[in-house]
C-alpha cells in the first residue's frame, strides 16, 4: 500500500513534466511577436534587413517587407547606421525577425496638450487661480 502511495504522485509529477513543453509551445503565436528599441548598427538594402542594438536583448536582425509600416521615418531608405530611438514590433517568420512596425520613438514635447511642464495641472499659481486674491 504504501508503495502505491508513493508511486501515484511521482506518476503525476512526470506527467505534467512531459506535458510542459507541449503546454509551452501552445501560444507559440503570441509569444512570436517581439518589440525592440535601440540604435541601428547597419543597413543592408540588398537583403532589406537591418541590425538593431537592443540594450537589454542584445543586436537583432530585422527584415523589412512591403507591409512594414514606418513612423517618424520616411521609409526604409531613410534607415542609416547610427540612428538612435528606433523601435520595431518584429514577428517570427522562417527563423527571421520580420518587421510589422518601424518607429522613430521619443522626441520630446509635450503629450497631451498644456500644462507647461509644472505639477499644477497648468496652474502655475498652484491652484490660487491669480495672485490678485
Amino acid at each position: 500500500m504504501r508503495f502505491i502511495r508513493t508511486i501515484a504522485p511521482l506518476a503525476l509529477v512526470v506527467a505534467a513534466t512531459a506535458a510542459a513543453p507541449a503546454a509551452a509551445a501552445a501560444p507559440a503565436g503570441s509569444a512570436a511577436v517581439r518589440q525592440f528599441e535601440g540604435t541601428v548598427v547597419s543597413v543592408d538594402p540588398g537583403s532589406r534587413t537591418f541590425r538593431l542594438r537592443d540594450t537589454e536583448r542584445g543586436t537583432v536582425r530585422i527584415r523589412v517587407t512591403g507591409s512594414t509600416r514606418f513612423e517618424r521615418i520616411a521609409g526604409f531608405s531613410a534607415l542609416r547606421a547610427g540612428m538612435t530611438n528606433i523601435e520595431s514590433t518584429v514577428r517570427r517568420s522562417g527563423g527571421r525577425w520580420v518587421a510589422t512596425d518601424v518607429e522613430r520613438s521619443g522626441g520630446g514635447g509635450q503629450h497631451g496638450g498644456g500644462g507647461g511642464g509644472d505639477d499644477n495641472g497648468g496652474d502655475r499659481h498652484g491652484g490660487r487661480g491669480s495672485d490678485d486674491s
